[in-house]
């Protein structure tokens, strides 16, 4: 049973060491001699800074640095290489703020981590929040994470190692711990004067968490509604009651819908206990939703990561054992053409339209299968709805393959003679339907397994146009009496 709280404990708030930074606003770095019309760096300025490197010139490497937005400087690391990465970072010591590190790519920012002494992670780790915390630790090797987890502060080295408890893109290991929450026996007024004179409060927060004598959060408070209402009314009779909890087990893909679904800014993160342990903030949530959109895209053309820093060799076990397994599934197609052999030697224009048919089923399919894996991802194709949405994109392949057999069907028949042209009409339709079907199951099928529906969704839907393709033009080709199949 959950040990009660007493009302001073409430009132305890987590922060923050250290503030923010100052930095140039992004709107002061628009259209000067560093950056382009789009706001990126110009190629000038990038061999301006590797020149200045080159020629060992930190003095003028810092002045041409300085200047920059944390996030400039970080996008001036990505564009380096990975020796020019050590050069700059060690001549602009004190502007690698924890700011810097935070916008940096992945790959990079790991290459960065490696580099540093274990207590200069350390300090880096104790500036930022402690979800960009996390994320910076979790991308090191074991060994790594304990040295830097050991120069670190006993209250931040917990917080992490709490979150790093939590499975991978879970809320509990992306919520921030640092949060508002007070007791619900408190007025406006009494909230206001707590506010202004507590000194160790988190520095951006957009509502006040009301949580009872167990840490369970009742109520929320929005700033705007605390600064309106009058002192004396109880934060009870202004807080809303009905709010979206989100359990520290959740999927950030399913935070992120959340978010969008009910236009949150803020909402509290409850452990199994339901007591309020963190916060997801809609500036978190736009990651997520960048992160999410971009992996399904990577995930349907089996290239892995996707990322123009990932280390080569890894690049190339992501997406060589995709083309292992394509190679395999056309295997399938290739043992279809090679059945109907004699009738390909028979008839050469069989072998000049075959690529067609398959071409076109597998276009198709993968229209169906991107539509099918997004609605998947976003929560429009569910249970409920499956053989709705399986009886809709059915029709829309019956459509489109009436519209192509119709043009390729007259185009062959001009070419070459009207029993071919009406084979290869029917095959266009028939596997035009097949790829309208097996884009929406084959998905739906790998959802229902617990799979993510994207990551080989393109391989088997690829395989199946394929083979259906060359299976039903091939074949019609030999039921029509059009070439013999021996």
């Amino acid at each position: 049973m959950t040990e009660p709280i007493h009302d001073e404990d409430l009132l305890e708030v987590q922060a923050a060491d250290i503030p923010a930074e100052d930095g140039p606003h992004p709107d002061d770095r628009i259209d000067d001699e560093r950056h382009d019309e789009e706001n990126r760096l110009k190629p000038e300025y990038l061999r301006a800074v590797r020149d200045a490197l080159e020629e060992g010139e930190k003095g003028e490497v810092y002045d041409l640095v300085e200047p920059l937005h944390p996030a400039d400087i970080a996008d001036l690391l990505e564009l380096l290489d990975r020796e020019d990465r050590a050069l700059l970072a060690a001549a602009i010591t004190d502007l690698m703020s924890s700011e810097v590190i935070a916008e940096l790519n992945d790959h990079v920012r790991e290459d960065m981590m490696e580099a540093l002494a274990p207590e200069a992670v350390a300090t880096i780790v104790e500036q930022l929040e402690t979800d960009d915390a996390v994320q910076l630790i979790e991308d090191l090797d074991e060994d790594d994470q304990q040295a830097v987890l050991a120069e670190m502060e006993a209250e931040d080295r917990i917080a992490i190692e709490s979150a790093l408890a939590y499975p991978e893109e879970t809320a509990g290991r992306l919520m921030n711990r640092d949060f508002v929450a007070v007791p619900e026996h408190m007025t406006v007024g009494g909230l206001i004067d707590y506010l202004r004179e507590e000194g160790d409060l988190t520095h951006d927060f957009f509502e006040v968490f009301v949580v009872d004598h167990m840490h369970h959060p009742v109520g929320t408070c929005a700033l705007s509604w605390i600064l309106t209402a009058p002192r004396n009314v109880a934060l009870t009779d202004v807080m809303k009651r009905d709010q979206t909890l989100i359990p520290v087990t959740m999927d950030q893909e399913e935070v992120a819908l959340m978010f969008q679904k009910y236009g949150l800014i803020s909402a509290a993160v409850t452990d199994d206990d339901g007591r309020l342990v963190g916060q997801m903030t809609v500036d978190d949530v736009v990651h997520i939703i960048s992160e999410e959109a971009g992996e399904d895209v990577l995930l349907l053309s089996g290239a892995g990561d996707g990322d123009i820093n990932e280390p080569i060799r890894e690049a190339y076990v992501s997406r060589v054992r995709w083309l292992i397994a394509n190679l395999g599934t056309a295997l399938v197609a290739s043992l279809i053409i090679a059945m109907f052999g004699a009738a390909i030697e028979k008839l050469v224009a069989l072998a000049v339209l075959m690529p067609i048919v398959a071409s076109i089923g597998g276009n198709a399919g993968t229209q169906t299968m991107a539509v099918s894996v997004r609605a998947i991802a976003t929560n429009q194709l569910t249970r409920a709805n499956t053989w709705r949405i399986v009886w809709r994109e059915m029709r829309v392949a019956l459509l489109n393959g009436a519209t192509v057999a119709v043009l390729i069907g007259i185009a062959t028949s001009l070419i070459f003679n009207p029993m071919l042209g009406g084979v290869i009409a029917t095959a266009m339709i028939i596997n035009i339907a097949v790829a309208g079907l097996a884009g929406v199951l084959v998905p739906v099928i790998f959802e229902r397994l617990d799979q993510d529906p994207a990551v080989a969704s393109s391989v088997f839907v690829t395989m199946i146009t394929d083979s259906m393709g060359f299976f039903a033009f091939l074949g019609l080709a030999v039921a029509s009496g059009l070439v013999s199949a021996a």
